[in-house]
């Protein structure tokens, strides 16, 4: 039978937060907040599971709230083709609370120290496990399969702390926070498992994926393309498909249907790509009964699931844990919603585990599902800078006798990095501050910081500045720069350590040439650059190569002065002449180290 704690019995006080969307559009979230719960109900038996969702459903229905979460290998309690491993931690937990408490208004002050994520997966051995999985494609056995792996890492500091900075590098969906005392849960899904109420259910699944773009225009480029290319469209219609099939057995006839197809979901680091099936269930259906119909979730598994989870357990070398299983609540009266815990981080004995991953099909590329992995879990690193120093919205500005140079492409742009990172933008206060500074300054040349801090008030800063040099020089990086992608290159803050470490090394070098992991040139430390090539185009790195959009640059392309083309580092040879280009600057001749021609 499954266990039953009390509070008594815990050795540590759990406490939960439940942050969901509302699935079918109301206004408002379901956000609250639970204390030390009455009862404590545990699998830790396939047999278990069963009974668990039995007790969860009549202690739902007699007033009670229950919030918990089953494990990916809890499917071996459903139906006992699922491969598994054996699981690191309960199959099923969940607290019982009389009541749910308002959402807190202060979560403490709790921080946490740098997390170093490391993929338990090398590029080559990731390369082998494609080519496994397109035989097997190949051959018959699967359509797609969902292949994963884990991020590893220590953990010190307050784990609530770490719930909420993963909220905000991954906001809405449906995010929960769940200690149980020996692991704590940090969810931040923005994938549907099933929402069920009354005679009614709706699954949402998740397939598809695609980077955020650099530009409003290549954002919404990625996400047509992401609607449109037939790879991404198979990937979601193979799991729709899933999804029905695994419905109809608790379906009454007729009732399954699929009322929106390839709905793109803009989310801070990627566009994913969900669609809608819904049914109305026979009566008599139990929580159980949906639990051994839909679970795990198709989303995660692959199709045919049977054969799609029996090749993850061959190629995963361990339990995925609560990851890829079901993080959710059941309300009172029976109102039961379910995410599928994926962007889900595991706390447990000062360890940190985040499993990641994609749906491989037949003409999956494994550079670009490696690609897709990475953009998935910026999430992470977004997360885990923010036990970093805070740092502020950045712009400078060229401020000559009274008269700012290209203030509203400035103010356009840091409107822009405000609405990414979810800060308060008044653009009247800002225009406000500028113009205070303009008229203490109203003779001379002056190097102007606009800052915005995390609440959106804005700061100017003036420095006397002097003419700029005729000519520079530059020297070329010498290792890739890593984080040519990363936000804190397409937007410009004060978080500058990833420019810093390529500053110039050389005597008299002026700033260093850039470039990318392949092998792509980018930009300057400080600004962007130019490129007269041997067919006499001025050129400039296009954005998607990884760099800020300078205001220099961009008046430059748009009046026809540069235009975009890809130049690699194996290009300089064919490279006649270079500039330094930025707003505050204009247009420095440059030479490269190495390259003079």
């Amino acid at each position: 039978m499954p266990s039953d704690n009390t509070r008594k019995t815990r050795p540590a006080t759990p406490r939960t937060l439940i942050d969901f969307a509302q699935p079918h559009g109301e206004a408002g979230r379901l956000r609250l907040c639970f204390g030390a719960p009455s009862r404590v109900l545990v699998a830790r038996t396939a047999a278990d599971v069963r009974p668990v969702l039995d007790a969860v459903e009549a202690l739902a229905h007699k007033g009670r709230w229950c919030v918990g979460y089953l494990r990916y290998e809890a499917a071996a309690a459903f139906d006992r083709a699922f491969a598994v491993h054996a699981a690191d931690g309960p199959l099923a937990w969940f607290g019982v609370h009389d009541e749910a408490l308002p959402w807190p208004e202060a979560t403490g002050d709790g921080v946490f120290a740098p997390i170093d994520w490391q993929l338990d997966l090398s590029r080559a051995d990731f390369d082998v496990r494609m080519q496994a999985i397109h035989r097997a494609i190949a051959d018959g056995k699967l359509y797609q399969l969902n292949y994963t792996a884990a991020l590893h890492a220590g953990f010190h500091g307050d784990a609530q702390a770490l719930f909420m900075a993963l909220r905000q590098a991954q906001p809405d969906g449906y995010t929960a926070f769940i200690d149980t005392g020996e692991e704590q849960v940090l969810s931040v899904s923005p994938e549907l498992f099933f929402d069920w109420q009354d005679d009614r259910i709706l699954t949402r699944p998740m397939k598809g994926t695609a980077p955020r773009g650099a530009t409003p225009a290549e954002d919404e480029a990625l996400a047509q393309r992401l609607r449109t290319v037939p790879k991404e469209r198979a990937e979601n219609v193979m799991i729709v498909d899933l999804i029905r099939n695994d419905l109809s057995r608790i379906a009454r006839p007729f009732s399954v249907r699929v009322p929106r197809l390839f709905h793109t979901e803009a989310l801070p680091t990627v566009w994913q790509m969900t669609s809608d099936v819904e049914a109305r269930v026979r009566e008599g259906t139990t929580l159980a009964d949906v639990f051994a119909a839909l679970f795990p979730c198709g989303s995660i598994t692959g199709a045919p699931k049977v054969s799609a989870m029996r090749m993850i357990r061959e190629l995963e070398p361990e339990a995925r844990g609560v990851y890829c299983g079901a993080v959710g609540v059941v309300r009172p009266g029976g109102h039961a919603t379910f995410n599928v815990p994926i962007r889900t981080v595991t706390l447990r004995d000062g360890k940190a585990r985040c499993g990641i991953g994609s749906g491989i099909t037949a003409d999956a590329q494994a550079d670009a599902e490696w690609e897709e992995w990475r953009h998935k879990r910026a999430f992470l690193d977004r997360a885990a800078r923010a036990g970093a120093p805070p740092f502020d919205l950045l712009e400078t500005l060229a401020l000559a006798n009274g008269e700012l140079r290209d203030a509203p492409a400035h103010l356009a742009r840091m409107a822009t990095a405000a609405a990414h990172f979810g800060r308060p933008w008044n653009q009247a206060l800002v225009a406000s501050c500028l113009d205070e500074l303009r008229a203490r300054h109203t003779a001379g040349s002056w190097r102007v910081r606009l800052l915005l801090d995390a609440h959106g008030t804005p700061r100017a800063e003036a420095f006397a500045m002097e003419a700029p040099p005729a000519r520079v020089r530059l020297q070329l990086a010498t290792r890739p720069f890593d984080e040519a992608h990363g936000e804190f290159t397409r937007f410009k803050t004060t978080r500058r350590a990833h420019y810093e470490a390529f500053a110039p090394t050389q005597p008299g070098a002026f700033d260093t040439l850039l470039w990318n992991r392949g092998g792509e040139i980018t930009e300057c430390t400080r600004g962007n650059i130019a490129l007269l090539l041997d067919d006499g185009r001025w050129v400039t790195p296009p954005l998607h190569c990884g760099l800020l959009n300078g205001i220099g640059r961009a008046n430059r392309v748009r009046d026809g002065q540069l235009a975009e083309a890809v130049v690699r580092v194996d290009d300089l040879p064919r490279v006649q002449a270079l500039a330094f280009v930025n707003s505050l600057r204009g247009w420095l001749d440059a030479d490269l180290e190495g390259f003079q021609k």
